[in-house]
């Protein structure tokens, strides 16, 4: 007796993706914005999804957390239309995490230490932060929880949000994008198909000289800068310059101005 075909599996809704892949579902509509997961099918006003995008998701969450690379270049990855990338990006996630915080901190933990709920929320949504599973509820690791330290002890310092306000992220991470863009097409176009069988070290080694010169030429401008600014003081400040990302955010109704305020 010939066997029964097995039925296809169900089509997935946004809230079952997310709870599938362990991100909210506000993140995996922003991944559908941008155009890194397809619907399999739509219908009126919902869309479905197989459960490949799960897998696809999961591997986003680590090319974001890990490598803090734009969603942009993360879309041409998985894509495959960076070849011999992967490895590299493999390479440096490795060289990256060897600095981050290796235990990871629970949501309930980080709001009892004074980590506010809707900025965390707000964070999530932006793609800054990704969540991990933590026993039985969600956390953050990594770069993710080291970024999270380092907004609560500019707090405990004494910089205030009004001083300090979280909306300034978006304006960061428009601007850091572009360097990673730039970073990530030397590693393609000068690295990758030079280096040979020595692609892993070169590459590591890359990773952290690029880090560190980011660092110095920041500390060698901000002096040089502030001088111009004070010299005229007519003119807008360098650093308000990028505030597309700031009033997209803002459209989308992302912006925490009321935590940003607490």
């Amino acid at each position: 007796m010939a066997a029964l075909p097995r039925p296809a599996p169900k089509l997935l809704k946004i809230s079952e993706l997310g709870r599938l892949s362990g991100v909210p579902a506000a993140t995996v509509k922003h991944y559908v914005r941008e155009g890194l997961i397809v619907p399999a099918h739509s219908g009126r006003n919902i869309a479905y999804f197989d459960h490949a995008a799960a897998d696809r998701i999961r591997r986003i969450k680590t090319l974001q957390q890990n490598g803090f690379l734009p969603l942009k270049v993360i879309k041409r990855l998985l894509d495959g239309e960076t070849p011999g990338l992967a490895d590299t990006i493999e390479t440096i996630r490795g060289a990256l995490s060897a600095d981050n915080p290796s235990t990871p901190r629970s949501r309930s933990e980080l709001i009892m230490a004074g980590v506010g709920a809707r900025e965390l929320g707000w964070m999530e949504k932006l793609g800054v932060i990704s969540a991990v599973p933590v026993g039985d509820e969600d956390g953050f690791a990594g770069d993710d929880l080291e970024l999270l330290r380092t907004l609560g002890a500019a707090r405990k310092a004494g910089i205030t949000p009004e001083m300090l306000p979280l909306s300034i992220i978006g304006e960061y991470l428009e601007a850091i994008q572009r360097l990673v863009t730039v970073e990530l097409s030397l590693f393609r176009e000068g690295v990758v198909p030079r280096a040979g069988d020595d692609l892993a070290r070169v590459t590591e080694a890359a990773t952290h000289l690029s880090e560190k010169l980011v660092l110095l030429v920041r500390r060698r401008l901000i002096v040089p800068t502030l001088r111009a600014m004070a010299l005229a003081p007519g003119r807008p400040a360098p650093a308000k310059a990028p505030r597309k990302a700031t009033k997209k955010l803002v459209r989308r109704g992302l912006t925490p101005s009321r935590a940003s305020r607490k």
